[in-house]
């Protein structure tokens, strides 16, 4: 999560070089976005009928990393920091989930055959759909993601590689969009849809222009009532408890219900990496 002062600093300097460019080239850049946006995003997704809860096969605790991304405004002066990373740990999360399989049983590997395979592991594209048990990435000698990133914190971080193209990834600029009601129910029900099918679902998460969350989660499982869908998420920032973003039908909004060092209060929310564009 970028909070605060971070947030500000993020979006704040991108702004100031999109300021500078000419008014024409804004506005049609503008428009562009909010075609591919809207084409994207045009075709309903059935509502989600209330009912128990759902999920893919996925546990915090077991299929998340031990280690969190931390937060530069809650650790001033501290040096080494692994900040600002939540997208990259939230996108691997979803790569691991779809093409690793863990075998305690084999021999472990030394560093560099752990590093192969892990690199191999987060060069698969997220939107694809999780391969078959047989075509996956073997990381013998662990139960787990969470025992393995437990042990080998350090060469996951350097296997995971650099922060910098999800920070300017150009879909981190729909949080600047104004977007409906209407928009966010089909968010809420494609999320719900896609968890459905057996996949996780990494989101956006904002209350811009307050400079307070500016993250992303991963959805993992949802229950639906006749008022409400309630998503359980995997929070990068918190690795060892589970989070809450709920959808209100009526009010047509998300609700940041439990978030790791986030008030309570309306958010909004956009589906990544779910295509090669978006």
């Amino acid at each position: 999560m970028i909070v605060a002062r971070a947030g500000r600093r993020q979006f704040g300097d991108a702004a100031a070089v999109v300021r500078s460019f000419p008014l024409q080239t804004r506005v049609a850049t503008l428009l562009v976005v909010m075609t591919v946006v809207t084409a994207c995003s045009s075709v309903p997704a059935r509502r989600a009928a209330a009912g128990p809860a759902r999920s893919p096969r996925f546990a915090v605790g077991e299929d998340t990393f031990a280690f969190a991304n931390e937060i530069r405004s809650r650790n001033p002066g501290r040096n080494g920091l692994y900040a600002n990373y939540c997208f990259v740990l939230a996108r691997a999360v979803r790569q691991f989930y779809a093409a690793a399989r863990f075998d305690p049983a084999g021999p472990r590997l030394d560093r560099a055959g752990y590093l192969e395979r892990v690199r191999r592991i987060v060069a698969y594209a997220p939107w694809e759909p999780p391969r078959p048990p047989d075509d996956r990435v073997v990381i013998p000698g662990y139960r787990n993601l969470y025992e393995f990133s437990r042990d080998q914190e350090a060469l996951l971080k350097e296997a995971l590689g650099s922060r910098f193209w999800t920070l300017v990834h150009w879909t981190n600029w729909r949080v600047v969009l104004p977007v409906g009601g209407a928009h966010q129910e089909r968010v809420a029900n494609e999320i719900a849809a896609e968890l459905d099918g057996g996949q996780l679902v990494q989101l956006l998460v904002t209350n811009w222009p307050t400079p307070e969350v500016n993250h992303t989660v991963v959805a993992y499982a949802y229950r639906a009532t006749d008022g409400a869908i309630e998503f359980t998420v995997y929070d990068p920032n918190d690795p060892g408890s589970p989070g809450t973003i709920s959808f209100e039908r009526r009010a047509q909004r998300f609700w940041a219900t439990q978030l790791h060092d986030t008030r309570r209060g309306k958010i909004r929310a956009f589906r990544m990496y779910y295509s090669p564009l978006l």
